[in-house]
């Protein structure tokens, strides 16, 4: 995948269509409302986009699948102003 959006727009043909989200507490189903402990989770896939031009612009897109069959993606960018809460998404385990 080129950019974030053909990532996403690929996985949520492949049926990824749940955003979500790291708070400190859990990860956040935004459509659904559900909430998860990282170890409900696993990683299934993950897409790594770099800027052009500034490294600040570096992402990354996990497709994640839940234990109660939940799927959907969670996009983190590594630039010092991003929200999502780094901790509880190393807890989420890749799937083996």
């Amino acid at each position: 995948m080129d950019t974030l959006s053909e990532a996403i727009n690929k996985l949520n043909k492949d049926g990824f269509t749940e955003d979500f989200r790291a708070t400190e507490e859990c990860i956040e189903a935004l459509r659904s409302k559900k909430k998860f402990n990282p170890e409900q989770l696993k990683i299934v896939q993950s897409y790594r986009f770099e800027g052009p031009t500034d490294p600040a612009d570096e992402m990354i897109c996990f497709a994640i699948e839940s234990n109660d069959g939940t799927k959907g993606t969670l996009v983190m960018s590594f630039n010092s102003e991003h929200s999502q809460a780094i901790e509880t998404i190393r807890k989420i385990p890749d799937r083996k």
